[in-house]
């Protein structure tokens, strides 16, 4: 677990070092801005007689990133809003099973004590959209699948007080040494596990969780050369009530390769650790070709169509 969260921390400093491009400070901006996102992202391939074997597969993704910024007389206010799902389905396969699907919320208040130190609150909360499903085959080889996962099951819901530092809206770090974290689930994951087993760290029979810790996040984004945009988010929680070096970790690297205004490639890499879910690394990796329009924007396009 400390290999992991070193090797992380390494490679977000690493590369924040690699890049030269100058951020600018928006903290001399003041009022309102805002920006957003939306991108559609897919591959297919298809197969005919092809004799060294393939199977037929198309699937999509959709995301919407929204960003608010306020900052006037040394308070910021820094709202993301995060949405997205994606969707898989092989030839093969009875079933179309999920590549994406998360919501998320994160906003933060900060008045600065000096030009780019700031006392902090933030809250966070995260789901996802639809159902999750672990699947498996029957003793006759059949495709068939059991629910794990829904809509606010589980639920992360996380309030705290720290110290937050913005170089922009591109380049922040919050640490909160003070976190609570609360987890929601519906009662149907909870009422039949066995005596000592845990859903996302809610105990049988129960619905909720409450952890008290704390926690880092932080966020970069920079263009790495021409045309290349890379994203980086981190999150990091650890619970003083128990076990507290199991840290959790959620780890987010995204590059965006320009090929017009409106068409990328876009590779996103994703590392999630949480023993509450699942004790191993969790990876996730989406390539494909994307779509990718600005939501401010968007208003002008439509009325050109």
């Amino acid at each position: 677990m400390n290999k992991i969260l070193f090797l992380l921390l390494n490679i977000l400093t690493t590369v924040n070092l690699l890049s030269q491009s100058v951020v600018v400070d928006s903290l001399k901006q003041e009022g309102w801005g805002k920006s957003g996102k939306l991108t559609f992202l897919v591959n297919q391939s298809a197969f005919s007689n092809w004799t060294s074997g393939g199977e037929n597969s198309i699937a999509g993704a959709l995301a919407v990133d929204y960003n608010l910024n306020y900052y006037k007389n040394g308070w910021a206010w820094d709202t993301k809003m995060i949405g997205a799902f994606g969707i898989n389905k092989n030839s093969d396969s009875e079933f179309a099973k999920k590549t994406d699907d998360r919501i998320e919320i994160n906003s933060l208040v900060g008045k600065n004590f000096t030009k780019e130190l700031s006392y902090s609150s933030f809250v966070n909360f995260k789901t996802q959209f639809a159902r999750g499903y672990k699947y498996s085959n029957s003793s006759v080889g059949i495709e068939q699948r059991t629910e794990t996962t829904r809509f606010f099951s589980p639920a992360y819901i996380q309030l705290g007080v720290g110290v937050y530092w913005k170089k922009s809206k591109d380049f922040w770090i919050n640490m909160a040494p003070v976190t609570g974290r609360l987890i929601i689930a519906n009662k149907k994951f909870t009422t039949n596990l066995t005596d000592g087993d845990e859903y996302f760290g809610i105990s049988k029979g129960n619905t909720s969780r409450f952890e008290l810790g704390a926690s880092l996040t932080g966020f970069y984004k920079f263009e790495l050369i021409e045309n290349v945009i890379l994203e980086q988010s981190l999150s990091l929680y650890s619970d003083y009530l128990q076990n507290a070096e199991n840290i959790d970790i959620d780890y987010t690297i995204s590059a965006f390769m320009k090929i017009n205004n409106y068409l990328s490639t876009s590779l996103i890499i994703q590392c999630r650790y949480d023993d509450n879910a699942v004790k191993k690394v969790q990876l996730r990796e989406v390539f494909g070709l994307a779509v990718t329009l600005d939501l401010l924007e968007m208003r002008n396009l439509i009325s050109k169509i």
